[in-house]
């Protein structure tokens, strides 16, 4: 298949390249490498495969539509994976004109070539913060989602609407995947595993909002891209998926595994909840087992005790 990965330099799109190249695919890279984080650590993530002859890297933003128009009339795809937003929950409220605009304009942009160039596959990265305070768990994909608690939140429903939409006018099969918390080898430096494992290690304060009784169901690497390949191959008509571990944690006690597996003791800076925050995240799976066979197989610990050994060794290496 020839397949375009957007935001493929980031931590879900780099390592679904691999996979993708590995199995025999072509991947067209789309991404923009803006500073939300730095852009170094992206290209790092993409350096081993700039070489490959089955891998194109195309510098740009999902906004550009001339650009658009140049890679799609340049390349005949079977398949569009869109990972490329701008995330987070916080950054979210106090950017919201932007996340509207690259989350659901560059969303609807993508799907307009899709339906322009006659692309019959779309996967879209939607999230589990769709759910918002949802108070039924575990969180399934029939629950009623139209309370979103942050703009990045609303942006992702909005991007699953604008997916039926094109599935229902120009049949287009659709696959949203609402993801839970991804984690592993070259996760964002912005996301709480990666940043408390860096803070412990460093000393340094470790800031946790609310009591830390929190829970969040955290999701290895390898398990999420086993989901995002198979609903590229059965990705049929209009559908949404959890991909979850389907375990949750509490954030105080997520905290004390790290210190267990970095020998040392965090100092816990105690915060005020935070605007936008979730009590839990949740995921029922069974859907995704089903159709997609998904089988998780990394659990919390073994996929901690991983990303603290990566966490080390880049440690070391730079």
């Amino acid at each position: 298949m020839r397949i375009l990965l957007t935001g493929g330099a980031g931590f879900i799109g780099s390592h679904l390249a691999e996979k993708l190249l590995e199995r025999g695919d072509q991947v067209v890279c789309l991404d923009n490498f803006n500073d939300y984080y730095d852009p170094a650590v992206k290209r790092r993530n993409i350096a081993g495969m700039l070489e490959h002859p089955a891998y194109t890297l195309v510098e740009g933003d999902i906004l550009d539509e001339k650009l658009l128009t140049d890679v799609f009339e340049a390349n005949t795809f079977d398949a569009i994976v869109h990972l490329a937003a701008r995330a987070g929950v916080r950054p979210s409220i106090q950017q919201p004109l932007l996340y509207e605009q690259v989350n659901v304009r560059g969303t609807q942009l993508l799907l307009e070539q899709a339906r322009a160039h006659e692309v019959p596959k779309f996967i879209f990265a939607s999230s589990s913060s769709v759910y918002g305070a949802n108070k039924k768990v575990p969180f399934s994909e029939t629950d009623f989602v139209d309370n979103p608690v942050s703009p990045y939140a609303a942006t992702k429903k909005a991007g699953e609407l604008i997916c039926y939409t094109y599935h229902h006018l120009y049949d287009i099969s659709c696959s949203c995947l609402r993801f839970f918390t991804v984690y592993g080898p070259r996760q964002r430096p912005d996301m709480a595993i990666h940043k408390f494992t860096r803070l412990i290690d460093a000393g340094e304060p470790v800031p946790m909002f609310g009591d830390g009784s929190s829970r969040r169901d955290y999701t290895y690497i390898d398990d999420v891209l086993q989901g995002v390949i198979q609903s590229i191959d059965r990705c049929e008509g209009y559908e949404i998926y959890n991909l979850g571990e389907s375990q949750t944690i509490a954030l105080r006690d997520l905290i004390s595994k790290l210190e267990t597996l970095l020998g040392k003791k965090a100092r816990i800076q105690k915060l005020p909840p935070q605007p936008g925050d979730v009590p839990i995240t949740y995921a029922d799976i069974s859907k995704a087992r089903e159709k997609l066979g998904y089988n998780p197989q990394f659990p919390l610990d073994e996929g901690l005790e991983r990303f603290v050994r990566w966490f080390k060794e880049e440690k070391k290496a730079n």
